[in-house]
């Protein structure tokens, strides 16, 4: 059977849900089974630091609800669709199967091609990021972090009129950073504007740049992580008894049944510390 993968969408916006498995199947569809759980809790785009927040616990429960589902089985691996990663720690804690946040793997993707700078939707998030980019030690190498006004799914909801407003950020950026090699349009809403964005900068005779999408370049991680984790698996379980790193035992109130079920199950295999 071919390896499984869960892309969860910490938004609450079935929009962004609905990109988020369009691009995944056009990208690794062939590959692996794809499937999408949208947050049943918070905010419909999250664009600042309490919307952040709440997301964290919106991605376990949407993991836990997943999860629940008879007859389905356990993901190979997972990805956090939102740029920002909220909860990633946490859920790397409770899941057996790998997890890739979004920003993570695309910056660590534009971090190995050279000096890069993250363009994004929603103002709030440049401090948030560049605070993420240094937790990660991907920072060394970012020259920039930009946004535009509108949000990830203001932006979504007219991609051609975001693809020139990108474009024309982009180019602000790139005036004031010489040598710049990677620009990243970062966040799960704008997925597939990369093409569009290149485009238009080499209309305007904007200096060579790749730009990558936060999906697009977080996908094919994605892929290879679920067949690493299936090749894994024998390893995995023979280290489980040894090696694993489970919830604490305190008790929590008002949690979904399906968070509290899941709470409640042995310890999971702590994938990260077993690649390692």
């Amino acid at each position: 059977m071919p390896a499984q993968v869960l892309i969860i969408n910490p938004n609450t916006s079935a929009s962004v849900s609905r990109l988020l498995h369009e691009l995944a199947l056009q990208q690794i569809g062939a590959e692996v089974a794809v499937r999408v759980q949208t947050a049943r809790l918070g905010a419909s785009y999250i664009s600042d630091e309490v919307s952040y927040a709440i997301a964290g616990h919106a991605l376990l429960d949407a993991y836990a609800f997943d999860r629940s589902q008879p007859g389905q089985r356990a993901p190979d691996a997972v990805l956090i669709g939102c740029f920002g990663d909220p909860g990633l720690l946490a859920l790397r804690q409770l899941s057996e199967a790998p997890v890739l946040g979004l920003a993570e793997a695309s910056m660590r993707a534009a971090h190995a091609l050279g000096p890069y700078a993250v363009v994004t939707g929603g103002r709030a998030w440049v401090p948030m990021l560049e605070r993420l980019a240094a937790q990660l030690a991907l920072d060394d190498r970012l020259m920039a972090v930009q946004a535009v006004e509108k949000n990830g799914a203001q932006l979504a909801a007219q991609p051609q009129e975001a693809a020139q407003e990108l474009a024309d950020l982009c180019l602000q950026v790139l005036a004031g950073a010489p040598g710049l090699q990677t620009l990243l349009l970062g966040g799960a809403a704008l997925g597939g504007l990369a093409a569009p964005v290149q485009d238009l900068l080499a209309q305007r005779g904007a200096p060579q740049v790749q730009v990558l999408d936060s999906v697009r370049s977080s996908l094919g991680a994605l892929a290879a992580a679920a067949r690493q984790h299936i090749a894994q698996r024998g390893a995995l379980t023979t280290a489980a008894s040894d090696r694993a790193v489970g919830v604490s035992g305190t008790s929590s109130l008002n949690l979904s049944t399906e968070l509290t079920q899941l709470l409640g199950q042995p310890s999971a295999v702590n994938w990260q510390v077993l690649a390692h």
